[in-house]
């Protein structure tokens, strides 16, 4: 039997495992928590605390109250999936570490993009403080995000690429040797 999708099965396993992981923690926090209950883990640095996030990362827009606004953020983040993945598709298997990054951000858009669109909200838990500091509530899927953009970031400054059909042709011109 041949794989459908030759060299990429890595990835794919990597979005499933960040969409699964992300559901579970997610339908656990459901299960087990009341909306805005509060689980210390860490003394003044984290706790688990359920909210729902009707808004975009990090809860921008959560209060907006848009008409549509789960709508409205199902799509983009459909069609920035879309977006990723051809991205992904037309970049070389053999680009590890980009297409892992990737990988990150489509897992955990996905993982987002389900709870929008079966509950019109994304489940947020991480609740990340310091005295009275409070980093925006976040879950699974952000951090696969976040890590995967950071990834995204870090590959670039480690090899920036000059396209050389950029290059102006400076060279082919007899002004450019003083003649």
């Amino acid at each position: 039997m041949t794989n459908p999708v030759p060299g990429r099965s890595p990835y794919l396993w990597i979005v499933g495992v960040i969409v699964a992981f992300g559901q579970v923690t997610k339908a656990l926090v459901d299960d087990f928590m009341t909306l805005h209950e509060s689980r210390t883990i860490v003394e003044g640095l984290v706790r688990l605390t359920y909210v729902q996030n009707r808004g975009a990362a990090f809860g921008i827009l959560s209060e907006a109250g848009l008409p549509y606004q789960s709508l409205m953020f199902s799509v983009v983040s459909l069609l920035a999936l879309l977006a990723i993945a051809l991205y992904a598709w037309r970049m070389p298997v053999q680009s590890r570490l980009p297409q892992t990054a990737l990988a990150l951000v489509m897992g955990g858009a996905i993982g987002n993009l389900l709870d929008r669109a079966r509950l019109g909200y994304v489940i947020d838990y991480v609740d990340v403080y310091w005295g009275a500091h409070h980093w925006p509530a976040f879950n699974v899927a952000d951090s696969a995000i976040t890590v995967g953009v950071a990834l995204l970031v870090l590959d670039i400054l480690r090899n920036p690429q000059l396209d050389e059909s950029a290059k102006p042709e400076i060279a082919a011109s007899p002004a450019a040797h003083g003649e």
